[in-house]
């Protein structure tokens, strides 16, 4: 128990806030202690009875079964392998940045789901992050299955060719393809490649809330160019821990 509570103390505040509200609600859901039908994204409960603890459930809830375990423990990986490495890397001297960047994406979500009738959206907000990891590692090569290995930039549209393959609900990791790319376009590419004006900042509050931690060289505003060693041979122990992303599950639909 010790050892997993000095785990647990060492995961960045954040990923360990959203890992920790995933793995609970998923779980008393399990146990039927919140129901399922609250916890989904619907619009109509939504908009017109004010139910509006569903766009934050709908991404922190997955239906738990033994058809949904492996891919529900393959997704939390995922959160924290990718989530954990944003935050403790590209984002540890910024953790409004961060904060900033987690909620982009959670709103993102939340309007394509409305507008596309998704009810669960763990897939598409872990895939957000980890396209936005891959981006930023672009030149980090990773090893899938049966040691394949490529560069990290690949890393998403493989995992979407997977679940192409493998499953029917590819449209999940396009939504997780589509919301990541829009942060990481509007955060880095479109003001440093194209020399467009900055569109994403960080509201000020949240800075006063979250304030910089000075100290640090790490760089921001500014896509990296290459990767530490290091992160090569992390990101190659994920080998065998593949999925396929996005198997949707329609529930509640009441």
């Amino acid at each position: 128990m010790s050892d997993f509570q000095t785990w647990y103390k060492q995961v960045p505040p954040f990923t360990r806030i959203w890992l920790t509200a995933t793995v609970g609600i998923s779980l008393l859901a399990k146990i039927g202690l919140l129901p399922i039908s609250y916890l989904i994204l619907q619009s109509a409960p939504f908009f017109y009875k004010l139910q509006l603890w569903r766009p934050m459930t709908a991404v922190l809830f997955y239906p738990l079964n033994p058809a949904t375990g492996f891919h529900f423990m393959m997704n939390c990986y995922f959160l924290y392998n990718y989530s954990l490495r944003l935050e403790s890397d590209h984002y540890k001297q910024k953790p409004g940045d961060y904060f900033f960047m987690l909620f982009f994406n959670w709103i993102l979500c939340v309007i394509v789901g409305l507008v596309m009738d998704l009810p669960i959206l763990m897939d598409p907000m872990v895939l957000s992050v980890l396209y936005v990891w891959c981006k930023l590692n672009q030149d980090v090569i990773v090893t899938f299955w049966f040691g394949t290995r490529f560069k990290a930039m690949y890393l998403p549209w493989v995992l979407l060719g997977m679940n192409m393959i493998l499953s029917s609900g590819s449209i999940f990791s396009l939504v997780g393809i589509f919301v990541g790319h829009a942060y990481y376009f509007l955060k880095f590419s479109y003001p440093s490649e194209l020399g467009g004006p900055a569109l994403i900042e960080t509201p000020f509050f949240i800075k006063r809330y979250f304030p910089d931690v000075q100290g640090g060289t790490h760089g921001f505003g500014v896509p990296p160019v290459g990767q530490r060693p290091v992160q090569q041979q992390q990101q190659g122990d994920m080998a065998g821990f593949r999925h396929a992303w996005g198997v949707g599950h329609t529930l509640g639909r009441n």
